[in-house]
């Protein structure tokens, strides 16, 4: 059996530009992985099969799963070029909340992409599975780097960047905020332009770098989920704390810390005044 990490994806920043003719807006994100997710496992089978669990299985039909279209790209792929595929069984520990702006869907499909092709023995170039990737969302090509990346475009551009290692503390209220509403309550945009990355050495260096950033779609998912700015009050209480912002398109907030010690203790008490919150103290992560 092949075990491994769908990483969560952070949004350090993410600036929102102008709506393009194909009714995509131009993104500029600073996007990082954390250590904590879902994990897909592949055994194999007499048949294809995706079996879920974990703390949020509940993940919708499967024909509108990330993983199960993923899975069917891959092998069109396969039998358009001319390459054997066999029957895998896969099960998906579902660890990540469901539409809460930390690409758990977009790592899971971007997972299976780079398993399934290992496991089958695919030769497809990485700007190929990328390809395939971009087709099934916008987030999934980062998630296929698993490493700190600029991303721009509508999420195909991508641009590897150097990051210090720092922790995180993940929070989400147990709340969904649909992505296409907060788009549609959009007003504000701070535009898709170039922001240089000077070298951080430190986290903190990190932290001043994001002090001049944002997240253009936190005001649209407040106003329609409030309970954000309460995950933001709690997040920027506890010691240590560096930096507090939104991900993506929400409910999930992070703060960023120096110290794996002061995220841990940060985690706990939240968790310990929030109980039905969904908390993770984690670190920085890049695929090895």
């Amino acid at each position: 059996m092949t075990r491994r990490l769908a990483p969560a994806k952070v949004n350090l920043y993410l600036h929102v530009g102008d709506k393009r003719a194909d009714g995509y807006h131009d993104l500029l994100s600073l996007v990082v992985f954390a250590d904590t997710g879902d994990w897909l496992s592949a055994s194999p089978a007499d048949r294809m099969s995706l079996k879920v669990t974990g703390t949020f299985p509940d993940i919708g039909p499967a024909d509108e799963n990330l993983v199960v279209k993923a899975t069917h790209a891959l092998h069109a792929w396969a039998n358009k070029n001319g390459h054997n595929t066999k029957p895998i069984e896969l099960a998906l520990e579902k660890n990540l909340p469901i539409a809460s702006g930390i690409g758990g869907g977009s790592s899971d499909a971007a997972t299976a992409l780079l398993m399934l092709a290992e496991l089958w023995g695919l030769p497809i170039a990485m700007d190929e599975l990328e390809a395939l990737a971009l087709s099934l969302g916008a987030d999934v090509p980062v998630c296929m780097r698993q490493s700190p990346t600029l991303v721009s475009g509508i999420g195909e551009l991508l641009e590897p960047v150097t990051l210090p290692a720092f922790h995180l503390v993940l929070v989400n209220p147990r709340e969904q905020v649909p992505t296409a509403q907060v788009f549609k309550a959009l007003s504000a945009r701070s535009g898709a332009y170039a922001l240089p990355l000077p070298k951080c050495e430190t986290a903190r260096d990190l932290a001043m770098y994001l002090d001049r950033t944002g997240n253009d779609l936190a005001a649209p998912a407040k106003a329609i989920t409030p309970t954000i700015m309460h995950v933001e009050n709690a997040l920027a209480a506890t010691d240590g704390c560096l930096v507090v912002r939104m991900s993506g398109s929400g409910a999930t907030c992070f703060g960023l810390y120096e110290t794996a010690a002061a995220a841990d203790t940060a985690a706990k008490a939240i968790a310990a005044a929030h109980p039905v919150w969904w908390v993770r103290a984690a670190k920085s992560y890049v695929r090895g």
